[in-house]
């Protein structure tokens, strides 16, 4: 089967100049308009999946110290009617663990050191149902955590910014201190370090420290739990799940999910990614639009060979055409170089980066700078699909002026001085 005159022509005048040295710099201008959308959709990639690796790491690590979904009371005491709250957010189907907490602000200190912390009274058994921290912690460490004999877990750098050691002791100062004829005091408890754990987010590495749930409401003076925790199993709906719990639980609960607990965060990261995208693309852009003046070259070069196609019974869309394919050819194997080079490198930075550090001597993340050591990657169809298309479009729109002008040429004027 024989293709179209237009495809042919299209794909020779792309290929033109590789053999002549009066088409020479027209090739190589549509070569480096080739190389430039390569490279700039290779960029998007690139680019895109390693913020997209940064985020889902960060996620991860944040995720295994706090969970998808947390129900509090409103008045912020003890839940009436624990059993049932459980039992009714087990029946949701993504829910796969239930444990209930005690959260509240408390100062820990050893010494003349004193610190601010986040204390958290866990039932350890129940735990590893709704987070990692078992896995993160010294091995036994939550086991270690017994009703009556007041062990504490820290974060490692909380840890380390008291000088506490596993099997030293530190005083947990409790909010609401006790009224004396001299006066208030504050409410003191000793407690011994059976543990710490190393989440890999600084933020809760330096600020939080586990008790067990029984000893959290004697120090508290609360009568029970004051939230329930769960995890999902597609932490992704989260935020659809607090609200269909909010609608069959019984009763009048605060229900917070993970996004919500950081939604600055997240925010921030969703601009960052959409900022980058749009600066970028504009890279795309730069490069689609060198093929403006490819074309508007190759136009003037070809005015001879379309004068005669005109006097051999082409029409003005047919000569059109024959640009347009010169142009989408361009467009579509720089696309496809640049989607196979971030692919390729996306998929591999793991072993490229690593590679780089050992030739160049340097370390691009040094680990104690940055919470994650590794370069991460996660290339989502959802980036990808639009850089392609985006690139694709933009590399078709500029073929359309210069095509325009290669068929309002006039064949008795372009054979003039030929």
């Amino acid at each position: 089967m024989r293709l179209p005159y237009e495809l042919q022509l299209g794909w020779r005048y792309t290929r033109a100049g590789r053999a002549t040295r009066r088409n020479g710099f027209i090739s190589f201008i549509s070569g480096v308009s080739m190389f430039g959308i390569a490279l700039g959709v290779a960029a998007l990639i690139i680019v895109l999946s390693v913020m997209n690796g940064f985020q889902k790491e960060v996620t991860d690590r944040m995720l295994g110290v706090i969970s998808h979904i947390e129900i509090f009371s409103r008045d912020g005491q003890a839940l009436g009617d624990l059993d049932a709250i459980m039992a009714g957010a087990r029946k949701n189907p993504q829910v796969v663990g239930v444990a209930p907490f005690i959260a509240a602000q408390a100062l820990i200190a050893r010494g003349e050191d004193m610190k601010g912390a986040l204390v958290r009274g866990i039932e350890p058994t129940l735990e590893p149902q709704v987070t990692d921290i078992s896995t993160t912690a010294q091995q036994g460490a939550l086991d270690k955590l017994v009703p009556g004999e007041f062990g504490i877990v820290l974060g490692v750098e909380l840890a380390r910014s008291l000088f506490v050691r596993v099997g030293d002791q530190v005083t947990l100062v409790a909010p609401g201190g006790q009224v004396t004829p001299a006066g208030v005091l504050p409410r003191f408890k000793p407690f011994t370090v059976v543990g710490t754990f190393d989440s890999g987010h600084y933020e809760y590495d330096s600020a939080l420290a586990m008790i067990h749930e029984q000893d959290a409401a004697r120090v508290f003076r609360l009568e029970g739990p004051t939230g329930v925790r769960l995890k999902l199993k597609n932490l992704h709906q989260a935020r659809e799940v607090a609200e269909e719990l909010g609608a069959t639980l019984p009763g009048s609960f605060l229900i917070r999910d993970w996004t919500r607990a950081n939604k600055t965060w997240f925010a921030a990261v969703q601009v960052e990614k959409r900022m980058m995208f749009i600066i970028l693309t504009l890279i795309v852009a730069v490069a689609a639009f060198n093929l403006v003046s490819t074309l508007v070259m190759t136009v003037t070069d070809k005015r001879a060979d379309i004068a005669i196609l005109r006097t051999l019974g082409s029409s003005p869309k047919s000569i059109m055409g024959i640009f347009v394919v010169q142009g989408a050819m361009v467009g579509v194997i720089g696309t496809l170089g640049g989607l196979l080079l971030g692919l390729g490198i996306a998929y591999n930075i793991d072993v490229i980066v690593p590679a780089l550090e050992r030739l160049f001597h340097a370390s691009f993340l040094p680990k104690d700078i940055y919470l994650i050591s590794k370069m991460p990657s996660d290339p989502q169809r959802g980036d990808i699909v639009p850089i392609t298309v985006i690139s694709l479009i933009l590399a078709f729109a500029a073929t359309l002026y210069p095509s325009w002008r290669a068929s309002r040429v006039n064949p008795a004027e372009a054979l003039r001085y030929e």
